[in-house]
């Protein structure tokens, strides 16, 4: 039998009374929850949402890393890097977005959670991976979708479209080598084919 979903602001207010001061910030938008936390609280306040009794959020559906950094122009400003997950709590049939910043925009950490849900593992490779967001106290913190010999962290902002190198296989060689780049960055403008005073347009 699956349990009843409390109402969104019950939901809050249980959120808000286990977490107390940890909570940074509790946003209900759209029927959805989004706390934020600071990395400092961030380990506490995660093992708070799996235990307490108004919480028992048993699942991490999902972890993934954020770079702020072009959000600029739409007026967000503070910490390059974030950490978002999602938790779910299959007994109260609830579940809450969890958001916390990187102090250190040059050398992203936060806390790794695997400790409490299993599932964060491969998600939190995955945001070291692309992102380069360090978890501390992951005990197998590796690249996970890149080659091992792969330089940067491809989903941050500033890294570029094609690469930093390609790799081929050599055959006299015989074996795969990596180069520099050979693709010249090029912008490409789409052209516009329109009828005239189509859609009662002059």
């Amino acid at each position: 039998m699956t349990a009843i979903a409390i109402r969104p602001e019950a939901l809050r207010d249980a959120v808000a009374a286990a977490l107390g001061d940890k909570a940074r910030d509790i946003v209900l938008a759209l029927d959805e929850l989004t706390v934020t936390v600071s990395a400092a609280d961030y380990l506490a306040a995660m093992q708070l949402l799996r235990d307490a009794p108004g919480c028992r959020f048993e699942q991490l559906m999902d972890l993934c890393g954020v770079d702020y950094s072009t959000y600029g122009d739409v007026g967000t400003e503070g910490p390059r890097y974030a950490v978002v997950s999602h938790l779910l709590s299959v007994s109260l049939n609830q579940r809450v977005r969890v958001k916390v910043f990187c102090p250190d925009d040059d050398f992203p950490v936060v806390a790794s959670v695997s400790g409490i849900w299993n599932s964060a593992n491969w998600y939190e490779r995955e945001a070291f991976d692309l992102y380069g967001i360090v978890f501390d106290g992951h005990d197998d913190l590796r690249r996970i979708l890149t080659d091992y010999g792969f330089i940067g962290h491809p989903f941050r902002k500033d890294f570029p479209l094609s690469g930093h190198v390609e790799m081929r296989y050599d055959t006299e060689a015989r074996r795969v080598v990596y180069e520099p780049v050979t693709i010249e960055p090029r912008e490409i403008t789409p052209r516009i084919i329109r009828e005239e005073k189509y859609g009662g347009l002059h």
